[in-house]
């Protein structure tokens, strides 16, 4: 039997002596990246020629730091910063579609190394209006990308820029980060920080969303970021009373989520939800190690979500198992970004397409013949074709996700 999507998500014991070797790769991957340069964020002096350049507007809940080659540092601000950032990506020629060139010493070389080329402030609403209308495309799309844990702030404005200029988007970007201190041991610390900036990306949102000048609003968030970016749509559905219609995709990748605050989540958004991507893998180790610090709990990003593929697209949501995906990440947590065939999918959701690439999807190949609900507990039986779907078990899960309330049924209120 199958677990629940949505349901007892706990994990089999023993499942702790699987994560030590996972620890030792973290700290292998945090030193590696201590030698990295530091002060990236100081704008060359002379804007290179022959490369191509990504503008984005960033948002922040970080501290501003002294040092004007970090900007800000991992520590919690009290104001959101804004700035637009440029940076310059190598020639296609000497680079691969997913990696990020970082710097490996100042000032970097453009030529083969990712670079800023200038940093302002965005001092006023006008002049975040005025970024924004320079930049926006034919169709007035946005895109607000919500990463992960560990990311310094440079760390996130270098991963932006290779997403958007690897996927081909001409969305207006817009990348929304919180204060990670970037230190793999600082998981609790980042994970706070996280709900520290719930508030701050509601208000992004809604002012995307509020804004004549804005017509379609991508959220791509990956990791932590996934939770984030789920609690501050159920903000502002609760504020709003529904999330905005300009909000029209969702896509969560690895998204490190307690499965069952998910489905709270979800519900919580209510019956008027934008279409949501998520991207799985079994394979995720950091994942792993998530669902261990979190009490062995599954998270959304590291279940198998393809035997209830059918039932979720009845309710707006894509599932892409990203498994067997070949990845230059050890860990298997940032497919979205660094694998070329995600990457060019991930191009296609941007542009308003669908992600499966006009091949057979998940949900054409599974389905469910059987649900019992016993309390708190699910049970499905996979093995039919969609065709056979048991209509009770959509109805069961449909009505679990879509009611604001529920009848008392032996003594229980349905939660």
């Amino acid at each position: 039997m199958a677990r629940s999507l949505f349901l007892s998500g706990h994990v089999a014991q023993g499942f702790g002596l699987k994560i030590v070797p996972v620890l030792v790769a973290l700290s292998l991957i945090t030193s590696g990246c201590a030698n990295r340069a530091q002060d990236v964020l100081r704008p060359l002096a002379v804007a290179p020629t022959g490369t191509s350049r990504v503008t984005m507007l960033v948002a922040t809940t970080r501290k501003p730091s002294e040092d004007p080659g970090k900007l800000y540092s991992g520590d919690r601000g009290t104001a959101i910063s804004l700035n637009s950032v440029d940076v310059s990506i190598p020639p296609d020629r000497n680079r691969k579609i997913g990696e990020v060139q970082w710097p490996s010493r100042m000032p970097p070389n453009p030529e083969k190394e990712f670079a800023v080329t200038q940093v302002a402030k965005v001092e006023t609403e006008d002049k975040a209006l005025s970024w924004y209308r320079k930049n926006r495309n034919t169709k007035h799309q946005v895109i607000i990308f919500v990463h992960g844990f560990n990311n310094t702030y440079a760390d996130a404005v270098f991963r932006f820029a290779q997403i958007v200029h690897d996927s081909g988007t001409d969305a207006a970007p817009i990348l929304f980060t919180w204060p990670s201190r970037g230190r793999v041991f600082d998981y609790l610390y980042d994970k706070e920080s996280a709900n520290y900036s719930r508030r701050a990306l509601e208000d992004l949102i809604l002012q995307a969303a509020k804004s004549p000048d804005v017509s379609d609003i991508t959220i791509l968030a990956h990791s932590m970021g996934g939770w984030l970016a789920a609690e501050a749509l159920r903000g502002v559905a609760m504020r709003e009373k529904s999330i905005p219609a300009k909000v029209k995709n969702v896509i969560l990748a690895s998204p490190d989520i307690d499965i069952d605050v998910f489905r709270r989540q979800f519900t919580e958004m209510g019956p008027k939800r934008p279409h949501f991507t998520i991207l799985t893998s079994t394979r995720d180790k950091a994942l792993e190690v998530s669902g261990w610090l979190s009490g062995g709990v599954n998270r959304l990003g590291g279940s198998d979500l393809r035997p209830y593929a059918p039932l979720l697209d009845e309710l707006g949501v894509s599932v892409i198992d990203t498994s067997a995906v070949a990845t230059n990440d050890a860990l298997g947590h940032n497919a979205f970004a660094d694998s070329p065939d995600m990457v060019r999918l991930l191009g296609r959701r941007l542009a308003g397409q669908s992600m499966d690439g006009g091949k057979e999807s998940v949900a054409d190949q599974v389905g469910v013949i059987a649900a019992n609900f016993a309390g708190s507990a699910a049970r499905f039986a996979v093995a039919a074709p969609v065709a056979v779907i048991s209509p009770e078990a959509r109805d069961i899960l449909k009505e679990e996700l879509s009611s604001d309330g529920a009848p008392i049924k032996d003594g229980r209120i349905s939660y």
